[in-house]
């Protein structure tokens, strides 16, 4: 069968991703990536890699909006695909909500789930309602498919998706709903290709959002972001797990409406909050010898993810493969081994100079723990689950 591209969108909170897939009898096939950069910011540009390629960047100005830069990303993807017909344009969801829990293919009604849903995730889904509607004009009479973040841990053990709220709410659907599902189908895949996908694993996407998962004989255990992705370790900008008392103090004290105090736990808080000089954790590794704010924000980010995977392992029994991912996970040795330096009563032995070199293995050989990085890539798997639901 002749190879059909496949379009996938991963739409962030100031950038778009996106990658073009040559899909036929085998494995997707990269035919182009890029991305759209700085949205709602001066400066606007989109960057495009190629195999084989050196990467080329392409200023567009400034763009207010993901619906404002659609046009130009579509005109783009005009140009490229010469009139070759796209088999189907996958969309990554953040938050699937309370009753879309698998990926579909995306109709009028799923959409219209997806606006009832927008408060729980002002952060992504207005800006990713806007890409699918942008591409559907367009594109019209091209299949386009919602993949779900949430869809990966959809069969959570019972206990892991209870929360401590009255039972009017779990009947009605309030329950641990979990995020970066996309990434880890993609890490679970990894480690099933060299034979590591069984026993007691802890994933760890580490990166502006950041969340842990635990998997266990290849099923998920349990994930530390909840009902909405504010939950769970601490973030570039996002609070993370925090004392809801202290949310109720600050709203009647300083009088935040519902939209302040959410601004205040998605963008004022975090490594931002702490360090009160950038939510990049690139930035505060450099500060953090002449900054003590800087050196406190690495600090807590550090002591929470290693304090989780201590959860883990008392949950699971012991942990057999720590997989490290995301943009700090697979990119700062520095950040690596703080958070595995505690660790040894599960046995892990680092291999500093593996881990030094973001190698693929950073555990030693005598390591009872395997420890290792691997990319993400959530876009491939996004191809993948357009061209199965779109053939």
């Amino acid at each position: 069968m002749k190879d059909e591209p496949v379009v996938a969108i991963n739409s962030g909170s100031s950038s778009v991703k996106f990658s073009v897939f040559d899909v036929g009898t085998g494995d997707p096939r990269l035919h182009v990536r890029g991305s759209i950069d700085r949205i709602g910011l001066d400066g606007t540009t989109m960057r495009i890699a190629e195999p084989g390629a050196a990467p080329s960047t392409i200023p567009i100005g400034a763009g207010t909006s993901h619906r404002e830069v659609a046009p130009t990303l579509i005109s783009w993807l005009d140009e490229r695909l010469e009139g070759r017909k796209i088999k189907g344009i996958g969309h990554r969801v953040v938050n699937g909500g309370l009753h879309l829990s698998e990926h579909q293919v995306i109709t009028a009604e799923v959409v219209g789930e997806l606006k009832r849903m927008e408060p729980l995730d002002l952060a992504h889904l207005p800006r990713e309602i806007a890409m699918i509607e942008a591409f559907a004009s367009h594109f019209a009479g091209i299949p386009q498919v919602a993949c779900f973040d949430t869809a990966f841990h959809r069969e959570l053990p019972r206990v892991a998706q209870m929360l401590p709220i009255p039972r009017r709410y779990d009947q009605a659907g309030i329950r641990r709903l979990g995020f970066h599902g996309l990434s880890y189908t993609y890490l679970m895949g990894e480690l099933a290709k060299i034979g590591a996908a069984g026993g007691k694993i802890v994933l760890a996407h580490l990166g502006s959002g950041a969340s842990m998962a635990a998997v266990r004989d290849g099923k998920p255990l349990d994930t530390t972001m909840s009902f909405t992705a504010m939950a769970g370790l601490v973030m570039g900008t996002r609070c993370g797990d925090l004392d809801p008392g202290f949310l109720v103090y600050l709203m009647k004290d300083e009088k935040l409406t519902v939209d302040q105090a959410d601004d205040f736990i998605s963008r004022q808080c975090g490594l931002l909050g702490v360090s009160e000089t950038s939510p990049d954790m690139h930035e505060l590794l450099e500060r953090r010898r002449s900054d003590e704010r800087a050196a406190e924000a690495v600090d807590l980010f550090c002591y929470q993810a290693r304090k989780q995977i201590g959860a883990y392992a008392a949950a699971m029994n012991g942990i057999d493969t720590l997989v490290f991912a995301g943009g700090i996970g697979e990119h700062s040795p520095e950040v690596r081994a703080e958070i595995c330096a505690g660790l040894d009563f599960l046995g892990l032995r680092l291999d500093q100079i593996g881990n030094s070199a973001n190698a693929a293995t950073i555990s030693s050989s005598d390591s009872r723990l395997a420890a290792r990085v691997i990319p993400t890539d959530e876009e491939i798997v996004i191809a993948e689950i357009v061209a199965w639901l779109a053939r």
